[in-house]
């Protein structure tokens, strides 16, 4: 009987063996785990082809990790974006990353995060407030400081220019605004005679174009804080039939911009890469899960295209 009891003794001791090796295999929580990293992705817009883009580069990546990507459009309204942030939250993502709407708007929403100890990466666009661990975005200064130094050669440094400005409040728009005017006051006889948001939207690029062509006859160039809203100025110069006159420039080089710009339509448009923006916002919410160190800010390279 005790030879018996000995017998099922040792068995148990052998399973309860086996039964820590396994757990000692089981893969670490986190990122290593693929599908156990739930990461939230609050886009700004999907009606715009550069924010397609950052979406399915971060969508690819996503796959290509084996993360669990939840993705919330907020359709330009920053009041939405809170309201699908609060929401991740409630899903206990681990990592979030906010393409913002509004720098100001969003600071609660990241607050909300911090409060709920979720790592915050904001891409393309920063936030005015609340603790960000990391920023994945193109220099946008140097952006528009490129952009001036295109306008500036192509009108012999000498003209009257209009600026359509994007969503007041973003950091796209603050520091693409900044870049250009930088640039264009090396150049005393470049005059910024108009300058007017269009909130990074098409349908209004044309209407502020309209209005600003019936103000000023004197117009040589235009530099958009985007593709879209300079496809729209394009639209608007073109039914004026002054589109010989005025030299176009956009940012982000969406598909339709190159086009535009193959046409002789858009004098020149920066180029971003906006998948490959999504691809690192992704890439570093694994680092972060993992406890990795990741740099405060990166940036993504541009350059102009003209031909």
């Amino acid at each position: 009987m005790l030879k018996n009891k000995l017998v099922i003794l040792g068995l148990i001791m052998v399973l309860a063996i086996g039964l820590v090796g396994c757990q000692g295999n089981t893969p670490e929580q986190g990122a290593d785990q693929g599908d156990s990293l739930k990461v939230g992705f609050a886009v700004s817009t999907q009606n715009n082809p550069f924010f397609v883009d950052l979406k399915e580069g971060a969508e690819k990546k996503a796959k290509e990790l084996g993360i669990k990507l939840l993705v919330v459009d907020a359709q330009d309204d920053a009041a939405k974006q809170l309201s699908s942030i609060e929401d991740l939250i409630m899903k206990q993502v681990d990592v979030l990353i906010v393409n913002p709407v509004d720098g100001d708007a969003v600071i609660s929403a990241i607050e909300s995060a911090n409060e709920a100890n979720i790592p915050v990466i904001t891409v393309d666009r920063g936030a005015n407030g609340g603790k960000v661990i990391s920023h994945i975005a193109s220099d946008n200064v140097a952006g528009g400081e490129m952009a001036a130094e295109f306008v500036a050669k192509d009108l012999d440094k000498a003209g009257k220019v209009v600026e359509l400005e994007g969503i007041p409040g973003t950091s796209a728009a603050r520091d693409r605004g900044k870049g250009f005017n930088q640039g264009v006051d090396k150049y005393e006889n470049i005059e910024v005679i108009a300058s007017q948001a269009a909130d990074f939207n098409r349908a209004k690029g044309m209407t502020v174009m309209e209005n600003i062509l019936q103000a000023n006859r004197d117009i040589d160039a235009v530099f958009a804080h985007n593709d879209s809203m300079a496809l729209g100025a394009i639209q608007a110069i073109e039914a004026a039939g002054r589109l010989d006159e005025i030299t176009v420039v956009g940012f982000d080089a969406i598909d339709d911009a190159r086009k535009a710009v193959k046409e002789g339509k858009l004098a020149a448009t920066i180029a971003q890469k906006p998948g490959l923006m999504g691809e690192m916002a992704v890439e570093t919410a694994k680092k972060v899960a993992n406890d990795k160190e990741v740099k405060e800010f990166t940036p993504v390279p541009l350059k102009l295209i003209k031909e």
